[in-house]
């Protein structure tokens, strides 16, 4: 996006009024030679529509972390795999060069079928920050329920596009309650090393971090919670380090320095789009169908099963309905998608057999968020790296353990920034509303408490240390605790319970859940490691034996 020249105006950040409002546009240009290939590099060619009346051997619902762990490791056994994805390729660069929109400036892309944004943080200075936009396929769903805002990635990569990319493997001594029937010498010894691998997980260099102006807020950060006791830990991340640097230099186009994470990450993220997507196109066995939705599944007269997706145009609309036959299906469409398809399989008589605990054991991680305002004498920095890489461990004494993360708004805001994970031991259920022809989610804003007191044991002592005090407008008018949402959805079939010990669903020979919602709502850590871990433990174990 800018060579040295013309890194001044964006080093200097958007002014406040760009920011509030959330206007303003950012003229980018293709990837330079040399540099790190943009995300949408190598995704075009593994992408192709799916014909009514196809038979596959195998078909994977979603392209998240998940399935497409599950299609490499089909298609490098000799078995052809077709995804179906509901969101976008994200393979096209839009009117300002770019396939991604910038955080501080929300567009048409940013969100899934919304009229209106619905950021994470409401407000900032006391103002409102949402816009009107047009209603399009964008990246981002902010789903809501009765008591929850779910966070989701809409596209090929999944949840991959949009999180903020610590990769971090749960304390081995968690992990009994992360997911007790799994064997956690074989996932540390075999499993997170190979998802680690395969996500191209990597950790900064500490000496960087230290000297580098993107990283002052991480350094306040750190600062604090070791005044009032905490452990700091640094957290590795699916980011190219070396690109970064490359940015903070100003000899390549800004990515993560740029705001850019929350809708996508034009340059040095390491989604699923750089990893196992890319090596799924090389097995020349897999294709993937964007905009294509499964609404049904049932059992085919002749064997295997019979799928029905429509297709969506970008702003929702269904253009096409297909009936596909699969000899087995995958689901991985993330702990909501999957989960909210099959209570709705079951309860209308489609698949029947499925167990009881369809639909159960759903929890939010613990997800809570918060800021604090810094004395004059802390400031965290106008331009802020987007990804994330420090912590702040309470898990033992406190059931907390918060993330330090960027507020990138391109002025200076003396302001702390933190997403807590937190021990937060309330598990919600779907159930199908049969009148409204949908599933829904009985989580209730007050189960969030457990979470704001475990963050509070951090927050309350650092304040306390330091004369600080937290921000009250970033969630509303008044209001300290982002405890109206999650970014990290677990759970609905839950291993060993809807799922055998391996993600087959009980009743249906040839259908599987692969992604997060096979964990029973709390991972301790960011969860995506542990999700891509799981799949490659499951997959490996189901292509031995039914394949």
């Amino acid at each position: 996006m800018e060579d040295t020249t013309m890194i001044d105006a964006e080093a200097k950040g958007v002014s406040r009024r760009r920011f509030i409002a959330g206007t303003g546009s950012l003229l980018g240009a293709a990837a330079i030679a040399g540099h790190t290939a943009p995300a949408w590099a190598g995704v075009r060619a593994a992408t192709a529509p799916i014909g009514s009346g196809a038979r596959v051997p195998v078909l994977v619902v979603g392209t998240g972390y998940g399935g497409s762990v599950a299609a490499l490791r089909l298609a490098q056994a000799g078995v052809d795999v077709h995804m179906v994805e509901m969101g976008m390729a994200w393979d096209t660069p839009g009117a300002d060069g770019k396939i991604f929109a910038n955080t501080t400036r929300p567009d048409d892309r940013s969100f899934w079928l919304r009229t209106r944004t619905k950021q994470p943080l409401s407000n900032f200075l006391g103002f409102p920050i949402d816009k009107d936009v047009n209603r399009y396929t964008g990246i981002l769903d902010a789903e809501e329920f009765a008591g929850i805002t779910v966070y989701q990635g809409r596209g090929v990569g999944g949840g991959s596009l949009v999180n903020g990319g610590m990769a971090v493997t749960p304390r081995r001594e968690n992990f009994g309650a992360i997911l007790p029937t799994v064997n956690a010498e074989e996932m540390y010894s075999t499993y997170y090393p190979r998802a680690n691998s395969g996500l191209g997980v990597t950790a900064i260099d500490p000496a960087w971090f230290d000297s580098v102006d993107c990283y002052q807020y991480a350094r306040v950060g750190r600062k604090h919670a070791q005044r009032s006791g905490f452990p700091f830990l640094f957290v590795p991340a699916v980011y190219d380090w070396e690109y970064m640097k490359r940015e903070a230099a100003g000899t390549v186009p800004r990515s993560a320095l740029d705001a850019e994470i929350l809708y996508g990450n034009n340059y040095g993220k390491k989604s699923l789009q750089k990893t196992y997507l890319d090596r799924i196109r090389a097995t020349g066995r897999v294709a993937i169908s964007p905009l294509h939705r499964v609404t049904t599944v049932t059992p085919a007269p002749g064997g295997g099963y019979t799928v029905l997706i429509d297709q969506l145009d970008t702003v929702g609309r269904t253009t096409a309905t297909k009936t596909v036959t699969a000899d087995k299906v995958f689901f991985a469409a993330g702990s909501v998608g999957t989960s909210k398809l099959l209570v709705g399989l079951k309860a209308t008589g489609a698949l029947p057999l499925l167990n009881k605990e369809v639909g159960k054991g759903w929890g939010d991680n613990g997800n809570v968020m918060c800021g604090r305002a810094n004395h004059l004498w802390d400031p965290t920095g106008k331009v802020q790296s987007a990804i994330p890489t420090g912590g702040i461990d309470n898990w033992e004494a406190g059931g907390a353990f918060a993330e330090v993360a960027p507020l990138p708004t391109g002025i200076e805001t003396w302001a702390s920034f933190y997403l807590s994970i937190t021990k937060n031991p309330n598990r919600a259920q779907f159930t199908w509303n049969a009148a409204a022809g949908k599933a829904e989610l009985n989580w209730q804003a007050a189960w969030k408490q457990p979470s704001i007191d475990a963050a509070k044991t951090i927050f309350d002592k650092i304040n306390r240390k330091e004369g600080t005090i937290y921000r009250t407008d970033l969630f509303g008018v008044h209001k300290i605790w982002g405890d109206h949402l999650t970014y990290h959805p677990l759970g609905g079939a839950v291993l060993d319970k809807a799922t055998d010990n391996h993600g087959r669903l009980h009743g249906y020979p040839g259908l599987y859940v692969i992604d997060g919602a096979l964990i029973p709502g709390n991972t301790s850590v960011n969860p995506f490691v542990t999700i891509t871990a799981l799949a490659e433990r499951n997959i490996e174990r189901i292509i031995a034996t039914d394949l």
